[in-house]
């Protein structure tokens, strides 16, 4: 069984390269995400490498190998299932799950994450609309554009939240501008660089910056 360790390093490497579009995994990006030193990530990666979940190659990054890939795939279905599970069942909000399902996707086995699946009747996505791997591990693509490419008019529903900080959930909760809610774009302003949405008749204005942040159809 792969450590604790391990499996938060294959699935960071995971998540930063299917954000980046694909590729290899800076080391710089990797301390970043684990909050460990630049140091402590290389030493790791040979590990990796000599388990023959990762390749790394010095000043490029790190790719993760069929096994890595599968590895992480796990982890994160584990994890979200695990958040769907706490909003559902518990009805824990979506800004709590995140830190709660770290802490339990380590300890649970894949049997109880099947059983999680079949009772939530085989999700296809977590609370804040990210795909949740199958147990093959197959995932879904995610669809939807950012909130900042939407036209002035056009109606809009949330179906992806890029950043997933409590402290940025619970702005969202705020505003309105939840999993599934939808609106219609008042203004988008290349010049300012905003855009101002109507969601159950609350009006916020967004940076684009933010804006993108958030996946819709």
């Amino acid at each position: 069984m792969a450590s604790l360790t391990i499996e938060n390093y294959v699935k960071a490497i995971y998540q930063i390269s299917a954000s980046a579009g694909g590729g290899a995994t800076a080391t710089g990006k990797l301390a970043e995400a684990l909050g460990v030193s630049p140091g402590t990530v290389t030493s790791m990666l040979k590990t990796l490498g000599e388990s023959g979940l990762a390749e790394y190659v010095p000043y490029e990054g790190a790719r993760l190998t069929e096994s890595g890939r599968m590895l992480a795939l796990r982890v994160l279905r584990r994890h979200r299932l695990i958040e769907l599970f706490l909003v559902r069942t518990l009805d824990l909000p979506w800004d709590e799950v995140h830190a709660e399902a770290e802490n339990m996707e380590h300890a649970v086995s894949d049997l109880l994450i099947d059983r999680i699946d079949v009772y939530l009747g085989h999700p296809a996505t977590d609370p804040h609309g990210d795909p949740i791997p199958k147990a093959d591990g197959t995932v879904a693509g995610s669809s939807g554009r950012r909130l900042s490419q939407v036209e002035v008019g056009q109606r809009f529903r949330v179906v992806r939240v890029l950043e997933q900080t409590p402290e940025f959930l619970r702005y969202l909760t705020e505003t309105g501008l939840t999993l599934d809610a939808t609106g219609d774009v008042l203004s988008n302003r290349a010049e300012s660089g905003t855009i101002t949405v109507a969601v159950a008749g609350q009006k916020t204005t967004l940076a684009h910056d933010v804006a993108d942040r958030l996946l819709v159809t």
